[in-house]
């Protein structure tokens, strides 16, 4: 593999480094993945009883020249992110680059959302980011260096009725974020992404009505992202482009936000 990849006409590398992604089985996870093994890094699938995809995954970038390893681990209990994480570091190396990609949405209004409802999105959508930081960052500490890129959602910042429960575990996860980013710069970065209604299983047909999608189309770009739109600032940050990043949040959203 060339050990790059050209985003916007600029070449990123990550050539070297180790990434572990997070929900790397379908999605954002899955693109970006599969856009950071194109740029050179070694790359953890993440996944949890998705064996398939992953494993596909994983042979679509050994097939083009890369290193990745699919590792199935349910990313909100502790002793599986140990595992999980031991895994990676014994297959590929040490982590300089973790990606919380992992996550579900729930649509239901708010007081008929019952105490389970909560805590699994708060558990996945934000307990997860939690468990991976600390269980990643004391290596980078160790290091002196590394990366930490979460993925929050637009809604966040934007609120929605009927999501009460996913709005606020996105909003923890900036709030996370922020705080890491202060206490563990300048050496690892840690920055968040809030991307806008995406092309993913999430937002399909079989998950969202007809007036949600029509909703979250109805945007200034008035269409949903690709996934690889979402990987590239990933990718970006990633990168050395990104270094005086510190604690921000991105936001590839097609407008829905304009701060």
């Amino acid at each position: 593999m060339g050990g790059a990849a050209r985003t916007g006409g600029v070449t990123l590398s990550l050539a070297g480094r180790t990434a572990l992604v997070t929900g790397a089985a379908s999605g954002i996870g899955r693109a970006t993945a599969l856009m950071f093994a194109q740029a050179g890094a070694a790359v953890a699938v993440n996944h949890l009883a998705r064996e398939a995809e992953a494993l596909a995954l994983v042979e679509q970038i050994a097939a083009l020249g890369g290193r990745a390893v699919a590792i199935d681990a349910d990313v909100t209990r502790t002793p599986a992110v140990a595992s999980l994480v031991a895994a990676a570091q014994s297959a590929l190396g040490p982590i300089d680059v973790l990606v919380n990609c992992a996550g579900i949405i729930q649509d239901k209004p708010f007081l008929e959302t019952s105490d389970d409802d909560w805590r699994r999105m708060i558990d996945t959508d934000l307990g997860s980011v939690f468990l991976m930081c600390r269980a990643v960052l004391p290596g980078m500490v160790a290091r002196g260096e590394g990366v930490v890129i979460n993925v929050a959602s637009d809604l966040a910042l934007l609120g929605r009725a009927e999501f009460a429960p996913y709005c606020a575990a996105k909003a923890g996860v900036i709030g996370l974020t922020r705080a890491l980013a202060r206490e563990f710069a300048p050496a690892i970065r840690v920055n968040a992404i809030a991307p806008g209604p995406v092309e993913t299983a999430m937002l399909s047909p079989l998950h969202m009505s007809p007036e949600w999608i029509a909703r979250d189309k109805a945007i200034p770009q008035a269409r949903f992202a690709a996934p690889e739109e979402i990987a590239a600032t990933a990718l970006f940050l990633a990168s050395d482009h990104a270094r005086f990043y510190c604690g921000q949040v991105l936001g590839p959203n097609g407008g829905s936000v304009m701060p």
